[in-house]
């Protein structure tokens, strides 16, 4: 268990007093109320683009923020169910024949990152480069921006959560733009563009500020869309919010769901769960991950705690009639843009979620999905800055290309292969930089007038730098004295080891003195992450 893995434990996971301080609390309420405006609708269209019941979606975002948040050892991370899913969601459902036996695999997707979280595989979050994190946030960023500009303009013919470029509708990304803006809805853009203003100066009133800026935002814009009504401006029942409403204790419970047991048997039910434990595992540490990078705090995350309380989440979804979840950086995002300090405003959002069912679902109804996406549009440009480019450009090529690929990608397919083919450019450039750099040469000039070429070793020398090296020792001039020194290498690759034993061996044919200092006959492999990347 490393150290904050420990430390999250020792605290338990039901130690919330902690959080519960004025100082605290006055960052993270506000900050509950935003991720619950941006949650609500992301719960309701991924769960319709998934073809699950829309309480289904709900009933993950309340389990999500209040479950998840309270087991996760993540302060500001949020849960809910993904958009990364909707695919795996859809053709599960069609696969198994029926939802309550997709609620079977969901548990067991559960349980098996529970058991990844107790054998510490949360750790391979540790393998993905900075840049590549960095180019997953502003790509997300990017997508918001190109994704919520159609709510924006007031064409909702689509739902919230389809984050991938190709569309089940036929339609890309950049197509549904351009259809968006031949069908615009002026009483949608007035209020968009009322709410961005809103969101842009309110806060720097400072005594206006204690009233959250996009809790005024939902405020004017249900007052706008009234105001609206009968006029050419007037909204259409698709441009707002829509949950379910329930008008009695039985209609609550009846939309519960159980899952069928009775399949236990079926290989179908493991191959699903199997599926949605890998992706919904890698996502949440890819979420966790980029959230710790823009946590002004900068506090680490336990990755296996994280599985853990992912696992728990998904297994009391699945018992209940939810669906599978993942922390999600559209919302975590948000949460922290919005001054969250700690895991007290996910959990709030949770409760936000369940309220808003039970008691307000009518109020809720009338909030316009134009001013929900000025909220994303805002979170949007703040992943994605300019400043954010700049700052890996001055790191140089060897960072920024990687970073710019994973932008590419993310947008034009979606967050897992886009982050896939990032990696690949990463660990090219990693590997790259590695060949170039596996020894020291400089030339050193001995008492006695003569000059010795000293070649000292890096701490790592793979199989990658064989031609390398050997290009290194077959130039070497006649007559030289060389002195291959491995005092500082913890691992030397058994080809390259040969190479040099190779060359003092037939080096007397050209007069070459060779001294070697410090290097064993073997030596044992290192772990994966010393040999290829170090954070």
């Amino acid at each position: 268990m490393n150290q904050h893995d420990h430390t999250a434990g020792t605290a338990g996971f039901f130690d919330l007093h902690k959080y519960f301080l004025a100082k605290n609390l006055k960052r993270d309420l506000p900050a509950s109320i935003v991720v619950f405006l941006v949650a609500l609708p992301l719960c309701l269209g991924i769960a319709l683009a998934s073809g699950a019941p829309l309480f289904a979606g709900l009933l993950t975002g309340i389990i999500g923020g209040i479950v998840v948040g309270i087991a996760s050892g993540s302060q500001l991370s949020v849960a809910g169910p993904a958009a990364g899913l909707t695919v795996i969601v859809l053709n599960a459902i069609a696969t198994l024949g029926s939802y309550e036996t997709f609620l079977l695999s969901i548990v067991i997707a559960g349980c098996m990152q529970i058991i990844l979280g107790l054998i510490k595989a949360g750790t391979i979050g540790n393998y993905f480069p900075s840049t590549v994190i960095e180019g997953m946030l502003a790509a997300i960023g990017i997508i918001l921006i190109m994704k919520q500009f159609p709510h924006a303009v007031g064409y909702d013919a689509d739902y919230e959560g389809d984050e991938s470029f190709s569309q089940a509708d036929q339609h890309n990304t950049f197509s549904e733009i351009m259809l968006a803006v031949s069908k615009i809805n002026y009483g949608a853009v007035i209020i968009s563009v009322v709410s961005l203003l809103v969101l842009i100066y309110w806060p720097k009133f400072k005594k206006l500020a204690i009233v959250p800026a996009p809790l005024l935002v939902v405020i004017l814009g249900i007052a706008f869309a009234a105001a609206f009504a009968e006029t050419d401006f007037a909204l259409l029942d698709k441009q707002f919010v829509n949950i379910p409403i329930v008008k009695s204790g039985d209609e609550f419970f009846k939309l519960f769901k159980s899952p069928n047991f009775s399949d236990l048997a079926n290989k179908n039910v493991w191959i699903v769960a199997a599926t949605i434990a890998i992706v919904a595992s890698l996502e949440s540490l890819l979420s966790l991950e980029a959230v710790d990078k823009i946590d002004p705090i900068k506090r680490i995350s336990p990755t296996n705690r994280e599985l853990v309380a992912q696992g728990l989440g998904n297994v009391v979804s699945g018992m209940l009639g939810g669906m599978p979840m993942t922390a999600v950086i559209v919302r975590s995002s948000a949460n922290v843009n919005s001054g969250a300090r700690t895991k007290v405003s996910a959990i709030v959002h949770g409760v936000f979620l369940l309220l808003s069912l039970l008691f307000i679902p009518r109020l809720i109804n009338m909030i316009p999905l134009s001013c929900l996406a000025a909220i994303l549009l805002m979170t949007g440009y703040k992943l994605t800055r300019v400043e954010l480019f700049k700052h890996v450009w001055r790191k140089g090529l060897s960072q920024f290309i990687p970073f710019v690929v994973t932008i590419i990608a993310v947008v034009f397919t979606d967050l897992l292969k886009g982050v896939g083919i990032g990696m690949l450019v990463g660990i090219f450039y990693i590997l790259r930089t590695n060949m170039r750099n596996p020894y020291f040469y400089r030339i050193i000039k001995n008492n006695d007038g003569k000059k010795t070429i000293h070649i000292r070793l890096a701490e790592e020398v793979s199989f990658l730098n064989k031609a390398a090296i050997q290009i290194t020792l077959t130039s070497l001039p006649e007559g030289s004295d060389v002195l291959i020194d491995g005092s500082n290498s913890r691992y030397i690759d058994p080809d390259v080891l040969e190479t040099i034993h190779n060359f003092k061996h037939n080096a007397f044919t050209k007069g070459i003195v060779v001294q070697l200092q410090d290097i064993k006959d073997r030596y044992d492999v290192p772990k994966l992450k010393e040999l290829i990347y170090k954070p």
